[in-house]
């Protein structure tokens, strides 16, 4: 308990700094701005992480690794709706949309081609485990997150994300949630009790257990809402001030801030021998992203226009966008087999590395930077056309188990044999 409350003092420390600048309208320089205002967004992610993080006890394994997925993205989320509410305001020709757009796909392309990998990696690093295994009831991750990629295309043929579009994903995500929410805890007799700071919490009674997760969350959200505006101008700012192109801040140092809690606490996993969590809990949080936020955007421009409102997509955005469901289908192509290897953590991470280099090489270039895009995106199509042939009968098997069947029947990935009687034993 005394680590808990060293470590929530030093977070409302950190956080101090923005509510003073906030109440007081101090706005001394945008890279000063930037600074104060992520620490406190980043602070108050980790508030949030330790409250949703004692519930685990609470909530049943599927449901809690979904919630906590969410709730350690709201700076995420906080971030994305005020560039959308902000271009609801101003217009559909304003800049705001393209940031809105930018910090959206570079939030989703970063858990990808980054916080997967991290995941991956580290745990080959503590435990020398070259893959980390899936449980078979997490082929509802995959067969969800294959669902909201497949619709994302049909965003991208339309040219903008609309109020019908926040319907479909809104449902998407709230049948995943659904479809998770019984799912029981997996035995693992190496795995500690909890994985972080949060396991005193555990000692209160259960009335003190939620009054002290309630407040942990109540007060990191009044920071993300006091510090997402200055923060979100703030990086516009800072990109003029410094010569950097704000489109590009926005898009890859935006989401390091906001993603960062999310990504400790699936590092807090692992280092608890919980890889699978840890890796089940970044996949959730790319189904929450792909779906609520890409939806939410055309709400929050709506909110902010007064008026029925749609993001457009125009041609740089259509191929970020392009690049980042072309992305997300190799990622899952490489889930077929459920689990994750350290070759295929080394080629998210390695094809991620190319597609930010070039993003920054090209950054003066609007038509080299969309043609660079589009064959990176064709790249990640292809790679993902080959995986899904390959592991055909698996997809099949997976895609049984996420929406037909109450329980887990497919096996982890092995021979060919086990893999045709994991379909076979699947209800028709």
């Amino acid at each position: 308990m005394r680590r808990l409350l060293i470590l929530v003092a030093i977070a409302l420390l950190a956080t101090a700094p923005a509510i003073l600048f906030r109440l007081w309208g101090l706005r001394p320089s945008p890279v000063l701005d930037a600074a104060i205002f992520g620490i406190a967004i980043l602070a108050a992610g980790f508030l949030l992480s330790w409250g949703a993080e004692a519930a685990e006890q609470h909530i049943s394994q599927g449901l809690i690794l979904a919630v906590v997925a969410l709730v350690t993205v709201l700076p995420e989320y906080a971030v994305d709706l005020y560039y959308a509410y902000q271009a609801g305001r101003a217009g559909p020709e304003s800049q705001y949309v393209h940031y809105a757009a930018a910090n959206m796909t570079g939030a989703n392309r970063l858990l990808v081609g980054l916080a997967w990998p991290l995941i991956v990696l580290l745990h080959w690093v503590k435990d020398r485990h070259r893959y980390i295994e899936l449980a078979p009831a997490n082929a509802a991750e995959i067969g969800f997150l294959l669902l909201a990629s497949l619709y994302a295309f049909v965003i991208l043929f339309k040219g903008r994300i609309t109020l019908l579009d926040f319907l479909v994903l809104a449902a998407i995500f709230g049948a995943y949630v659904w479809r998770v929410r019984n799912l029981p805890k997996t035995d693992n007799p190496d795995e500690e009790e909890e994985p972080g700071p949060a396991a005193a919490l555990n000692k209160l009674s259960p009335g003190r257990q939620w009054a002290a997760m309630g407040g942990l969350v109540v007060v990191a959200c009044v920071v993300i809402l006091a510090a997402a505006e200055p923060f979100a101008e703030a990086m516009v700012e800072t990109g003029r001030v410094i010569g950097i192109n704000e489109f590009l801040l926005i898009q890859w140092l935006a989401p390091l801030a906001s993603e960062a809690p999310a990504v400790s606490v699936a590092v807090l996993f692992v280092l608890a021998n919980r890889a699978g969590n840890g890796l089940t809990a970044m996949i959730s949080d790319k189904i929450n992203q792909w779906t609520l936020l890409v939806g939410m955007l055309p709400l929050a421009m709506t909110v902010g226009a007064g008026a029925v409102s749609a993001l457009p997509l125009d041609a740089r955005q259509s191929e970020e966008f392009f690049l980042t469901a072309a992305q997300s289908l190799f990622g899952l192509a490489l889930l077929l087999r459920l689990r994750l290897s350290v070759t295929s953590a080394l080629a998210l991470v390695g094809l991620f590395s190319v597609q930010v280099f070039l993003a920054f090489y090209y950054r003066a270039d609007e038509a080299r930077t969309i043609a660079t895009l589009t064959w990176l995106a064709w790249a990640y199509l292809g790679l993902s056309a080959i995986l899904f042939a390959v592991n055909g009968r698996r997809l099949i098997a997976i895609l049984r188990t996420a929406f037909f069947t109450r329980s887990a029947a497919i096996q982890p990935a092995g021979s060919r044999d086990q893999m045709a009687s994991a379909v076979d034993g699947l209800p028709r």
